[in-house]
């Protein structure tokens, strides 16, 4: 086998060239290497445009969905102003005040119920968006669970449309947020008619009916700020909780890349232990090493050896299986890439397996970004070894 996974013979330490996860990622993208979503098009396979339209899967149409247990619930209030009680006019120029100051009220109290009515279509938009998203991404996990080729050209539909759905349910948020904001303002509104209100008290030439009339305003005006206050306080949290959650289902959207294109579910992304759609990958051993087992470079063992000696090396499932275990153990654990050249043949020879290491390297790289694992805790690095007969890539715990 290619890939082993296991306690390996220590050797010295070579002199090596180290970088971060994240700067190596930087150098790659440097290079001309992507790691957008664009992977997700299978090499080869239909021209744009030719992809037969996908029907809806049976968990889309699904009129009761099973959704993501992990996405935090909106909230459900309904914010109803209680009203302005009308009066007739005292004639008196504190009378003419609180007469402004009603209007002024029941204006607010107007927007209020805007606000309440865009709250409520704008639940509903982010409920109907979240039953289409979370209905796909279980079509196609099973999907992939159960087993399929690599970026299967449905699959990639698919997967495109929960992006736009992940779209829409940002778009909705950020509109939620742009609500908060002009309910921000009612709120300095109604806080300038309460105290105009408490103000207006304090004029002479007011009569007995004034006065009346103020209280009544005053106690109104304090219950539309109530209702204000619960309003912001809701929208707060649902803007809040729904950011979060969208910003891992990005994460998870990465690892569903990855998983499609490899035509197989990998498990819970790596960065927030949590799995697509409920679902987890089946167990799947991880590959023994061969009795020959390569040399470690580090004088410490490795946990993943992976050995590129053919061009199709398929290491993903090892690569994941063993990181993920790694993690179980050491939640906070980073973790050290070393590509290692080997050093045969002609200069010319020398040279290509360099450059051939590089890209190694960049591809096991890549594999564990897209499995969630940040980039921030990986460091890369590369040194050369006479004692490998074919380039090797190492990642060791630490």
């Amino acid at each position: 086998m290619s890939v082993h996974v296991r306690p390996l013979p220590q050797h010295r330490r070579h002199g090596r060239k180290t970088l971060t996860g994240a700067a190596f990622l930087a150098l790659f993208a440097l290079a001309g290497c992507s790691f957008n979503n664009d992977a997700l098009a299978p090499s080869g396979g239909a021209p744009p445009g030719s992809v037969t339209p996908i029907a809806p899967s049976a968990a889309e149409a699904n009129a009761q969905p099973t959704l993501d247990p992990n996405q935090p619930a909106m909230g459900n209030s309904t914010f109803v102003s209680p009203g302005v009680t009308q009066a007739r006019s005292t004639g008196t120029a504190v009378g003419q005040k609180v007469e402004q100051m009603r209007a002024d009220l029941s204006g607010l109290q107007g927007n209020i119920s805007q606000r309440n009515a865009q709250l409520t279509t704008l639940r509903q938009s982010i409920s109907q968006t979240s039953q289409r998203y979370h209905g796909t991404v279980a079509a196609i996990a099973t999907r992939l669970q159960i087993g399929t080729t690599p970026a299967n050209p449905v699959l990639v539909e698919q997967w495109r449309g929960i992006q736009g759905s992940l779209d829409q349910l940002a778009a909705d948020i950020n509109s939620l947020n742009q609500l908060a904001n002009q309910t921000a303002q009612d709120s300095s509104t109604a806080s300038f008619i309460l105290e105009s209100a408490r103000a207006t008290l304090l004029l002479p030439g007011a009569i007995d009916e004034d006065h009346r009339q103020l209280r009544v305003l005053e106690d109104e005006t304090n219950r539309t700020v109530v209702n204000i206050d619960r309003l912001l306080s809701e929208l707060a949290a649902d803007v809040t909780r729904q950011t979060d959650y969208i910003g891992s289902e990005r994460a998870n959207l990465t690892v569903l890349a990855a998983a499609v294109n490899a035509g197989q579910l990998y498990g819970p992304n790596l960065s927030t232990g949590r799995s697509i759609a409920g679902l987890s990958a089946a167990n799947t051993p991880v590959p023994v090493a061969a009795p020959q087992g390569p040399v470690s470079v580090e004088g410490r063992q490795p946990l993943v050896v992976i050995r590129f000696d053919r061009s199709d090396v398929a290491y993903q499932q090892a690569l994941y299986n063993a990181v993920s275990r790694a993690l179980e153990r050491k939640p906070d654990a980073r973790f050290d890439l070393v590509s290692v050249t080997a050093v045969q043949g002609s200069p010319t020879q020398a040279a290509l397996n360099t450059s051939q290491s590089r890209r190694n390297a960049e591809r096991v790289l890549r594999s564990l970004t897209d499995m969630g694992l940040p980039a921030n805790r990986v460091t890369v690095s590369a040194t050369n070894n006479p004692r490998v007969a074919s380039n090797e890539v190492h990642i060791y715990v630490r």
